[in-house]
């Protein structure tokens, strides 16, 4: 039985004919070979998102022009050599019984290692508002040579065997640019009003119409709306649209926003609602004829139904979801929703895994994605008895991990509850996707065979009575406390107790310490009417702007009237004051019903040494090992389970 009728329905755009309705649209992963051909793990990566079911797969971005390649890994089409590995990737696809789409791109000014080398064009020689630096105005010339690049970089993907090709015209890239009053400030026909700015697209559009024929499907990709302070509309685009269509668009994928956008909205945090976007879909079906996919934090298959059904969009994109949870369709096509692992939108592994340089995509709730190659499918080679000490993230991956591939595995938590830090980290506004992901955990782990032991301490003689052949240390960090002058004091709690609600938030609270869990922890007391002062010693807060969440967090405790104390040490604590140093100068802070300490974590290693003399093998994990991020105990807690 269909219980989701309008996603799991045939769509035909021209010759290609989709079995659903659910679309994987494009997402970076850095996983090309440094000369842009496709990698062995590009090829792993999709196959395992294809076995999925989607009924159409937009590729990552393939350079249509070496000018307007983003990073060195970047995939390359535009040129004749790398069609054999195209023609790899659009295979693994379509063998998996999906249909599959080329992205095509050019990044204009926002390629980083271009702008370093003075090499990046854009419209007008106006600078990136993600990088900082000025590219140079692309001429005339160049515009006639980047639209035939377009052209050709299609006709490849057609030899290729793709069933079709997307233009992107999203995001802040050089198309987007071209569209946007605030970085195309030429004085020629391809600036002015919005009908002109668009004549770059129209042209690059009606090129690669030409190279494919007229049955060949053409998706645009647009940011619909600009999301940025003096940037065009949803309103103004439905002028365009049309002539997009007329040009070649057979389909419009209705993203929006730009890299420089504030709130990393392209990449929406857990502050916007699931299907937020939808709205701006249906605005592009008021005045075009062709489908239309709607983008925007989507993870619930029977939301993006009932988006179809209202009519709002023709196909729903299901972007950071594959990388979660790449089986979504089938679980949910067999009945078991509740098995869903879905995204919770922290952009840890996917986003800014590759703003802040540190290496391939990955997933923070699934540990496969991005190690395709790697990741071994079970069973071990030896099957051990294995013990895991706590049950956050990273002892409860090592557990499904571990149990995944065979092993006897017994989980210990001395709390009366499984999820460790989760219990706390759902707490703050917009964060209950992660105490559901850590239910979701809890359960799976269950149901792999699992012996969960909770309110049980793991004691000398529990070890010798036991005999495990190896022990997973995972039971998290340790509270650090300040010595600071009244901290004993009854005004004085710490950020667990407050956002466990064991400790009842009070009118005026300094918090102490401005990482993530003091911020968030003023955010939640915040929300709670209370007025929040928060004293950081570092100079500025260790909380990025640039990272989604980071920036909506400032710009909540902003408005909020959140007085941030950074280069600002507390000295003393008094019934009702707290007297700081800030600036090199003594102030007193009043009045103060509540004192919160939340400076953090330190790792622990309680047992590793009794262990070792033992002879049992020992292995420390997440935040016991070093307090970190949920990508970082997850990662540790599989690859602890995979090295058994």
């Amino acid at each position: 039985m269909n219980h989701l009728p309008n996603l799991f329905s045939p769509l035909k755009i021209k010759t290609m004919e989709l079995s659903n309705r659910a679309v994987m649209p494009p997402m970076g992963t850095n996983l090309g070979n440094a000369d842009g051909t496709v990698s062995e793990a590009n090829l792993a990566y999709l196959k395992r998102r294809a076995r999925g079911g989607p009924g159409l797969i937009i590729t990552e971005i393939s350079a249509v022009h070496p000018s307007g390649v983003a990073i060195n890994s970047e995939l390359g089409a535009y040129d004749d050599r790398f069609i054999p590995g195209l023609k790899k990737l659009a295979d693994v696809a379509q063998t998996a019984g999906c249909k599959v789409a080329l992205q095509l791109h050019h990044a204009g000014r926002e390629s980083l290692y271009l702008l370093k080398e003075g090499k990046a064009i854009a419209p007008s020689p106006i600078r990136s508002l993600v990088f900082g630096l000025t590219p140079r105005e692309i001429t005339r010339d160049e515009i006639q040579e980047i639209i035939a690049a377009f052209g050709a970089a299609a006709l490849r993907a057609r030899e290729a065997g793709f069933d079709a090709v997307e233009v992107h015209g999203a995001h802040g890239y050089l198309l987007t640019q071209f569209l946007s009053i605030l970085c195309n400030q030429r004085e020629d026909e391809y600036s002015g009003n919005l009908s002109n700015r668009s004549r770059f697209m129209v042209e690059v559009l009606q090129e690669v119409r030409r190279r494919v024929g007229r049955d060949f499907p053409v998706s645009l990709r647009l940011s619909v709306e600009e999301c940025i302070k003096e940037g065009y509309s949803v309103e103004d685009m439905q002028s365009i649209l049309p002539n997009l269509v007329k040009a070649g668009a057979d389909l419009i994928h209705a993203s929006l926003g730009t890299h420089g956008s504030p709130g990393g909205i392209t990449s929406a945090p857990g502050e916007y609602e699931p299907g937020f976007n939808a709205w701006r879909a249906k605005k592009v079906k008021e005045v075009v004829d062709v489908p239309v996919i709607a983008v925007g934090r989507f993870s619930d298959p029977v939301l993006a139904d009932e988006v179809i059904s209202r009519g709002e969009a023709d196909l729903v994109a299901f972007g950071r979801q594959f990388l979660a949870d790449p089986d979504f369709l089938i679980k949910m096509r067999e009945g078991r929703p509740q098995e869903i692992r879905k995204c919770i939108a922290c952009n840890q592994g996917c986003i800014e895994r590759l703003i802040l340089g540190e290496g391939k995509i990955r997933c923070a709730i699934n540990p496969e994605t991005g190690q395709e190659t790697v990741y071994p499918q079970g069973p071990a080679a030896v099957l051990r008895k294995v013990w895991i000490v706590g049950a956050g993230p990273a002892g409860l991956t090592a557990a499904y991990e571990a149990a995944r591939l065979g092993h006897e595995v017994t989980l210990f938590e001395k709390e009366e509850k499984s999820g460790g830090q989760l219990r706390f980290a759902c707490q703050p506004p917009f964060k209950t996707s992660y105490g559901e992901w850590g239910n979701w955990l809890t359960f799976q782990v269950k149901k792999m065979g699992v012996t969960i032991h909770t309110n049980k301490a793991v004691t000398d003689g529990l070890i010798e009575g036991g005999n495990p052949e190896a022990v997973i240390l995972a039971m998290g960090g340790e509270k650090i406390i300040p010595e600071i002058e009244g901290i004993g004091l009854p005004l004085v709690c710490d950020a667990w107790q407050i956002l466990s609600g064991e400790v009842v938030p009070q009118a005026n609270a300094v918090v102490v310490g401005g990482g993530l869990i003091g911020m968030e922890t003023a955010d939640f007391l915040s929300q709670k009417g209370t007025q929040v002062t928060l004293v950081e010693t570092l100079k500025r807060s260790p909380v990025l702007k640039i990272t989604s969440h980071g920036y909506m967090l400032h710009t909540r405790l902003r408005d909020k009237n959140c007085k941030l104390l950074f280069n600002t040490v507390v000295k003393r604590i008094a019934e009702s004051s707290v007297t700081i140093l800030s600036g090199g100068e003594e102030q007193t802070l009043s009045p103060v019903d509540q004192v919160v300490i939340a400076v953090g974590l330190k790792p622990r290693d309680d047992w590793q040494h009794i262990l070792q003399t033992k002879g049992i093998r020992c292995i420390i994990i997440g935040d016991a090992r070093q307090p970190r991020r949920i990508i970082e105990a997850t990662e540790e807690g599989a690859q602890a389970a995979w090295s058994l």
